[in-house]
């Protein structure tokens, strides 16, 4: 009598998730793509409550892509948290804790479901997927540390410029040097001396760029109030008339050309003053050819030397004759009276 009253207890405490031995109870499935270590008898919960058990898990083939059927058994007194939209996902207790079916109903708003209905299930990383992303990132984490291993020796082998800096003394020297060099020009800069410290030290060129700038500001200012030339040509409207009035002329002259009127649109449009202009371009090149040649007078006098100082004698003593005249003009005019 002791030992079944010790068996009907085990078995009201092993049925506790479920309401008790003679609870109502309600069969829900479900279908997963991978039973992921889940095991007859696992937890169901909801919202991590537990609620019920697995009762029979196998595989449907015609349920492909999702073969694995899940046979829950939940209390019936749960059936208020339950909804037709609710969701199942097979979780792990811990990382490496048993697997058990997990009920989802906190966006669910669906009315409860029936008896043997189907709760749709969700994919959720399984442990061997965690595995193999650990893998994954242990593989990269090798690669990384090969590479470092890797830079490491090339460095401590003097290879590279890093390498050269950690090894090479000469080149430290270099950059010691470099540094004390470094320092001196920004010590000098400090101390106002070069054109780069006068530059940084001396008020003189902010003086001047003041002065500078108070200038400008005063060209402008004249510019703005029409004073000057560049003022007016900003301000005054009447040069912007007498523009305006030119380029028309200028438009009207030209038209006035193309339609061949003057004697500037006789030269453009008209055939006839062409060819003459033409004729006549021909006549001086011909008359400028003869005379470049010695022919003629005219070319005679810019090719003949000989006629060139006849002439400059006969000039020479005509002014000769003149002088004289003036100096004694008794001597060469006489003027007689004949009284009859």
């Amino acid at each position: 009598m002791i030992a079944m009253a010790v068996l009907v207890a085990l078995i009201f405490l092993m049925s506790g998730s479920t309401g008790g031995l003679f609870a109502k109870r309600l069969r829900l499935r479900s279908y997963f793509a991978n039973a992921a270590g889940l095991k007859d008898g696992a937890p169901v919960t909801l919202e991590g409550v537990t609620i019920g058990n697995v009762r029979h898990i196998r595989v449907v083939p015609s349920r492909n892509p999702f073969p694995v059927e899940v046979d829950m058994e939940v209390g019936a007194e749960s059936l208020k948290g339950l909804h037709t939209d609710s969701t199942a996902v097979i979780a792990q207790a811990g990382v490496l804790g048993d697997s058990y079916v997990d009920i989802d109903s906190s966006h669910a708003t669906g009315p409860p479901p029936a008896n043997n209905a189907e709760i749709k299930a969700v994919g959720a990383p399984t442990i061997q997927d965690v595995i193999q992303s650990s893998q994954q990132s242990i593989q990269q984490v090798q690669a990384t540390l090969l590479k470092l291993d890797q830079t490491l020796d090339s460095i401590n082998s003097d290879r590279g410029t890093v390498g050269r800096l950690i090894n090479n003394r000469e080149l430290a020297n270099h950059i010691g040097s470099i540094a004390a060099n470094l320092e001196t020009v920004t010590q000098a800069l400090a101390q106002g001396k070069g054109t780069a410290g006068k530059l940084i030290s001396d008020d003189t060129l902010y003086t001047h760029l003041d002065s500078a700038v108070d200038k400008l500001n005063q060209i402008t200012t004249a510019l703005n109030q029409g004073q000057g030339t560049m003022g007016k040509l900003l301000h005054d409207e009447s040069l912007y008339d007498n523009l305006n009035a030119t380029v028309k002329n200028t438009n009207e002259l030209v038209a006035q050309i193309n339609s061949g009127q003057g004697a500037l649109g006789k030269l453009v449009k008209d055939p006839a003053f062409a060819a003459k202009l033409e004729d006549t371009v021909t006549n001086l090149d011909s008359i400028l050819k003869d005379v470049d040649q010695g022919q003629g007078t005219v070319g005679q006098l810019f090719k003949n030397r000989e006629l060139y100082d006849n002439l400059n004698k006969t000039l020479t003593s005509s002014r000769g004759l003149l002088d004289a005249i003036r100096a004694d003009p008794k001597k060469y005019f006489v003027i007689r009276l004949k009284m009859f």
